[in-house]
């Protein structure tokens, strides 16, 4: 069985970006799941109705949505009207400058959209070896710390914060393979 799982992702300083890499790479992993991988520049919200599945992340910014990310989600008014994203899998992710910047309130931002289109939200279970000393229960939220010069070089996630984004991945393509395999 072949799943599509349209990922978008917003990214400022590349932060977001390595973490989107991750869960699309996570995704990879699963026989059968196709991912299409884009930045909310280039991600067209028509696609979204051919898909089983979705993904999408941004920055924390102050606890909620980056603007580039909530401008592209605000044009999704159609597809609701149509009912076109009920029970497809929908996952979230972020990223946050600062320890404890908002990550869950963004999330729980970035999830909210999806309820109101009749997704099914698939998070991270505790006992999910990547999840179950950091992560968090409704995505994959990670700090990376502010660079304290333009200068410095990105502090990129690190190998445990990519762990999870591929955890996120896989299970969004197994959870949207199984959906999708029930319903047939």
């Amino acid at each position: 069985m072949y799943v599509d799982i349209y990922h978008l992702y917003d990214s400022e300083g590349g932060h977001t970006e390595a973490l989107a890499e991750a869960i699309a790479e996570g995704a990879r992993e699963v026989e059968g799941a196709e991912v299409y991988l884009h930045h909310v520049d280039n991600a067209n919200v028509r696609d979204l109705a051919a898909v089983d599945a979705i993904i999408w992340g941004c920055p924390g910014h102050f606890g909620t949505i980056s603007a580039g990310l909530k401008a592209w989600i605000d044009k999704l008014g159609y597809l609701w009207a149509e009912g076109k994203l009920v029970d497809k899998i929908g996952a979230v992710f972020c990223t946050t400058a600062t320890e404890h910047g908002g990550i869950e309130a963004t999330m729980l931002n970035l999830i909210t959209p999806m309820l109101h289109q009749g997704m099914i939200i698939v998070g991270l279970p505790a006992n999910l070896p990547e999840n179950a000393l950091y992560g968090s229960y409704y995505g994959v939220g990670i700090t990376c710390p502010v660079e304290t010069s333009p200068d410095d070089p990105p502090n990129l996630p690190s190998s445990s914060d990519l762990a999870l984004g591929r955890a996120l991945g896989r299970r969004v393509a197994q959870t949207t393979k199984r959906f999708s395999a029930a319903q047939t």
